[in-house]
């Protein structure tokens, strides 16, 4: 099998991918990528020193294909892949809510499927990529799929069943942190603050309160009393967010992602 590494559909996800294997010590020489529009691909051509081809070629020539596509395309890319896939390729899946077994049956009997839910973080080296192992996938391609989502950010082994609840949880995760700072940042506006200084205010404090919370080995709740004081401003606060039921809206949006997730499963489009 070929070592070359084929991201098919280089968007925004899949030129993170590509930029962190290459610092991570990826030989552009072994890096394929295929792109919709000619332009696009001369974008990448130029950027990173890759070769682009057709989407044909990629699965004739590279031994691990990247499929970044939107779920909706998945089908047809599929259909233009099989005629020209062995079975011995492996084939890693970043489309939400598409099961492994939706590649196994429309690829040659025994191809070995990964599906990795990532985030858009890995933009800036920081994802959070969950990966689950299809029926033919062996832990050599478990490993090979972490080393290449590893080069940016983290990455994290479920079972498939568990996928719909991460893609909810991280997959759509950082939406809901940049809906938290842009309410927090209106809160400081209404407070007399002028918006950058706001915004500077809430954004240092999220990523101080995230790497506490990665390094110090404390529970949420712990870290939160660390900082709620007897009759102080941040008991009074927390009260209002009770109050309102945000704890309850937060677990009710993640249930409705879930379940969203579960209908692009089933094929439903909207």
């Amino acid at each position: 099998m070929s070592q070359k590494v084929a991201v098919l559909g280089t968007g925004k996800i899949g030129e993170a991918l590509l930029s962190g294997m290459i610092r991570a010590g990826w030989s552009p020489a072994d890096l394929l990528v295929t792109a919709r529009r000619p332009e696009r691909a001369a974008e990448l051509r130029t950027r990173y020193g890759v070769a682009t081809v057709g989407n044909a070629e990629a699965a004739k020539t590279a031994g691990t294909l990247i499929l970044t596509v939107k779920p909706q395309d998945m089908g047809s890319l599929l259909d233009e892949l099989a005629p020209h896939l062995p079975a011995d390729r492996l084939v890693i899946s970043g489309a939400a809510g598409i099961p492994t077994s939706f590649f196994e049956e429309r690829l040659a009997e025994g191809t070995p499927v990964v599906r990795v839910m990532t985030n858009t973080p890995a933009l800036v080296d920081e994802a959070m990529s969950v990966i689950s192992a299809g029926s033919h996938a062996t832990e050599e391609h478990l490993a090979h799929a972490e080393e290449i989502f590893g080069g940016v950010g983290k990455t994290l082994r479920v079972p498939e069943s568990q996928q719909d609840a991460c893609t909810a949880l991280s997959g759509s995760g950082p939406a809901y942190f940049f809906y938290l700072v842009e309410a927090m940042t209106d809160a400081g506006i209404l407070l007399g603050l002028p918006r950058d200084k706001a915004h500077d205010l809430i954004v240092q404090s999220a990523i101080g309160a995230a790497v506490m919370l990665r390094d110090s080995g404390e529970h949420p709740v712990k870290l939160r009393e660390n900082v709620t004081s007897p009759a102080g401003t941040t008991i009074n606060a927390i009260r209002e967010l009770e109050n309102h039921g945000v704890r309850a809206a937060l677990i009710a949006a993640l249930e409705a992602a879930r379940d969203r997730s579960r209908e692009l499963a089933s094929g439903k489009k909207d």
